[in-house]
């Protein structure tokens, strides 16, 4: 028989442990949702502790490192448990086991925090260090603008700065220099951090090169996301004064995203990039940025100088001026000047910098160091254009000679005939189309704005040589593009296969300092015209001893744009009456053309320029079978074609350019003008009307509407000379838009507006002159009043005044204009008799006043 074996306990102790296990377990369960709270509770205090004992770049001691982990730990348990809960609820004996872990969980992370506490948590603090960058003790040319950016920076108290400006121009440098800096300064940092962006960059990439930096690790299983590393990167300078420099910046950086608080006066941190789009500067939240610009010629020689070196530039005497016109030919550009200088620093015969000089003239290209080291970096921002179309239009910008003030207007008008830009909408849009092209090259700093004159753009030398280098195939297919601007050609190039040629450019085509001659395009064969079936653009203007167009321009078929502007053909060939596709056809001021009979078989024109030709019936008769005619230039001199021109309502909406000339007080002597609102520049000269009126609507309730609808919204430039029987020109008023005004040497002018005439035709409401930039008077002996109280002018930069006796107040108060407004005069007696509007106007007007003597007609 087995063995029996048996343990007596009394039945009330039994009873007691039962009750005492099921209510732990009971309790388990009924105080779950409490413990849950204070579990999440203690997890964020524990949070909390681990980031105030968190420091970032300095050295952890042993102790805090294991605690650091066991948190780390510790918080991925939690996580998991508390993702679980409603899944371990599903029956009695789960919501015990899940309750006693969170409970056993919840004394974890107590005893956690309470260990939390340390008194020493780091071996050494290193926040104020700077990493010097080396760079060169002096860089040439760019001390002034070092000032400025650490000014803006520093001393006026902003805390983003954007440097932008074309590739190769030193930003990279200057923003060195910056980082360089801080470190005189480290004690008012405690970390100051660069990046090296670039285009390809991640937000990862910036997080992982900060975290570096400020010496932030992973510790744990797996890498952090995005969102987990902004986060730990916020923890550690938002209670640190920092500096971050970010270099080449191609995009927005999103400083949220990547964990980096915004740089307010506040917490008093800095943030400075480098970029070559302005556009990034706007995105990143920087409205007036600072355009690091190219050197100035002599900090461009000084580098050259310096690149090259004493013993090159000293083995002869010649080669300095050589020297120079290769230091001129980088146009300022750092990157070039390094490069074209260490290329030639080996170079010290005559016969070696003549060449270099040679080549840099006619194809840069072949110079070394260009291909493999300027152009390249250059075509990064080319590359970084976004579209086809748009990378079209800068290389068609190459096609102008070098420093060439490239209208902007113009440039549009050849990339709709090139069919870059779409035709599809009205013509205001597809200019304005335009004009956004134009305006993403220069804020990519491929195209330069003029600062004076902002309807014109230019192209860097060394830029247009990388459009050149790009349009030929990376300089494989030199011939696809073939650019003769301003070289004095005397005969047509000579080409080796006439089928590769997919452009060419001929224009402004005369040699200026290379040689003794000015040579200039004198005659083209028919032969030319015949090798390009496909050419859709020709520009053959200013080419003044041009005096022929042989009959075989009608082979060109294809051509679309043509341009004879400024030469001295005497006779159109019959031959161009066959351009069918032709739709922009410019003969203005071309002196010695006979007529133009014939023109309305160019059924297709859309843009006529024919100012300096004699307008006359005939020609108004063939300008109204154009049928799909959009803008025409024309002067007038025959009273004939007044009438029948201006009230031709298809004709007139087309006018965007309009001289008034010889026109005799006998034939008109008021001169009605009509709603012209595609007009741009007006001019009036030698002209013996009394009166210039505008057209008055049928009936008054319609006339009125001319405050809302202005009869001229376009007008921008108006030019008023040798008109003496007109006493006024108060029409100005229906000029909103009026930039510039120049009147002079009109006998019997008394007002520029006039406030009788204004009070008749109901317009003392109006306010003139509101966009003009510019108002130029003289020799108007009887003018006394330019507007009979102080105009606010918002825009105005210059007034002069030369020869004007009878004027003796202007129409400006102390708050008129801004701060560039100038009063600039051609007589000191002038000047001393001026009657003010009060002290502080004076005061205000007369210190900045400036003598200027401009010549007489």
């Amino acid at each position: 028989m087995g063995g029996c074996f048996s343990v007596s306990l009394p039945c009330d102790q039994v009873v007691n442990q039962f009750s005492q296990w099921l209510c732990l377990r009971g309790c388990y369960i009924h105080n779950l949702p409490e413990n849950i709270v204070a579990l999440q509770h203690a997890m964020a205090m524990l949070t909390a502790k681990l980031d105030d004992e968190f420091t970032g770049r300095q050295q952890r001691i042993s102790q805090v490192q294991v605690w650091h982990a066991n948190v780390l730990i510790t918080k991925n348990k939690v996580d998991h448990l508390l993702s679980t809960y409603e899944v371990e609820l599903r029956d009695l004996k789960l919501s015990y086991l899940y309750g006693r872990s969170v409970s056993l969980m919840l004394r974890e992370v107590e005893k956690l925090c309470s260990q939390g506490g340390f008194d020493e948590v780091v071996e050494a603090a290193t926040f104020g260090e700077v990493d010097h960058i080396p760079i060169q003790p002096t860089i040439v040319g760019q001390e002034r603008m070092l000032e400025k950016a650490w000014t803006l920076l520093m001393v006026d108290g902003s805390g983003m700065l954007g440097l932008y400006g074309m590739g190769g121009v030193g930003k990279t440098t200057l923003l060195t220099q910056i980082n360089n800096k801080f470190s005189e300064i480290s004690d008012r940092f405690e970390v100051v951090i660069w990046v090296v962006v670039s285009k390809s960059a991640t937000v990862r990439k910036i997080q992982r090169d900060i975290a570096q930096k400020v010496g932030l690790v992973e510790m744990g299983p797996g890498e952090k996301d995005e969102n987990q590393r902004a986060l730990d990167i916020y923890n550690v300078l938002r209670r640190k004064r920092f500096a971050l420099l970010l270099d080449d910046i191609w995009e927005k950086v999103d400083l949220k995203a990547v964990g980096v608080p915004y740089p307010t006066r506040d917490n008093g941190c800095k943030v400075a990039f480098t970029t070559r789009s302005r556009d990034v500067c706007g995105r990143m939240g920087v409205d007036d940025p600072m355009e690091v610009s190219c050197l100035q010629p002599e900090e461009s020689w000084d580098l050259f100088q310096r690149t090259v070196g004493e013993n090159t530039l000293g083995s002869h005497p010649d080669i300095i001026e050589l020297a120079r016109k290769v230091a001129r030919k980088c146009r300022g550009l750092p990157l070039a000047l390094n490069v074209i200088g260490e290329t030639m620093a080996s170079k010290r015969t005559v016969h070696e910098w003549c060449h270099a000089v040679d080549v840099l003239t006619s194809s840069a290209t072949e110079l070394s160091g260009m291909e493999d080291e300027i152009l390249p970096v250059l075509k990064y921002s080319y590359d970084n254009l976004s579209g086809e179309m748009v990378r079209s239009c800068f290389l068609y910008c190459s096609l102008f000679p070098e420093d060439y003030h490239i209208d902007k207007e113009r440039l549009v008008e050849y990339w709709i005939c090139e069919g870059f830009v779409s035709e599809k909408e009205s013509r205001e849009r597809t200019l304005n189309q335009g004009y956004e092209i134009i305006g993403t090259l220069v804020r990519a700093c491929l195209l330069m704005e003029e600062r004076k004159d902002k309807t014109d753009v230019k192209m860097h030398d060394v830029v247009r040589e990388m459009a050149l280098w790009i349009s030929s195939d990376l300089g494989s297919q030199k011939e696809r593009c073939i650019v003769r601007a301003r070289v004095g050609l005397h005969e047509v190039p000579k080409v080796e296969d006439w089928n590769t040629v997919r452009k060419m450019s001929l224009m402004n085509n005369e040699i200026e300092d290379l040689v003794d001659s000015h040579d200039e395009l004198v005659k083209i064969s028919g032969e030319f015209f015949r090798c390009m079936p496909h050419l859709v653009v020709l520009d053959l203007s200013e080419n003044h001893n041009l005096d022929e167009l042989p009959e075989e321009v009608s082979e060109l078929a294809s051509l679309r744009y043509l341009d004879l502007s400024f030469t001295c053909i005497n006779q159109l060939p019959v031959g161009l009456w066959e351009l069918k596709n032709l739709i922009h056809l410019n003969l203005e001021h071309m002196s010695r053309l006979g007529g133009i009979l014939g023109i309305s078989s160019l059924w297709n024109l859309r843009t006529l320029g024919l100012r300096g030709l004699l307008l006359d019936m005939r020609l108004v008769n063939e300008l109204q079978l154009l049928e799909h005619l959009q803008v025409v230039t024309i002067d007038i001199s025959s009273p004939l074609v007044v009438e029948p021109l201006l009230w031709s309502h298809r004709l007139v909406k087309c006018i965007k350019e309009v001289d008034f000339k010889y026109l005799e007080e006998e034939s008109i002597r008021v001169l009605t003008l009509p709603s012209i609102v595609s007009v741009r520049r007006l001019s009036i000269k030698r002209c013996g009307m009394r009166e210039i009126a505008i057209e008055k609507a049928a009936s008054s309730s319609s006339w009125n509407k001319i405050h809302t609808a202005p009869y001229f919204p376009n007008l921008s430039k108006v030019f008023i000379s040798k008109c003496h029987g007109l006493k006024d020109l108060t029409w100005l008023l229906f000029a909103p838009n009026l930039s510039f005004l120049e009147v002079g040497f009109s006998k019997q002018l008394v007002d520029i507006i006039s406030q009788e005439k204004a009070d008749v035709e109901h317009a003392t409401t109006l306010v003139p002159f509101r966009r003009l930039e510019t108002l130029h008077l003289s020799a108007l002996r009887e003018l006394e009043r330019i507007y009979w109280t102080a105009l606010p002018f918002p825009c105005l930069k210059v007034i002069h005044v030369e020869k004007c006796w009878k004027l003796g107040k202007l129409p400006l108060d102390s708050n008129s204009g801004g701060e560039e407004l100038v009063v600039s005069y051609g007589e000191r007696e002038w000047i001393e008799s001026l009657d003010w509007e009060d002290q502080a106007t004076r005061v205000r007007f007369l210190t900045s006043c400036r003598w200027q003597w401009r010549a007489t007609q």
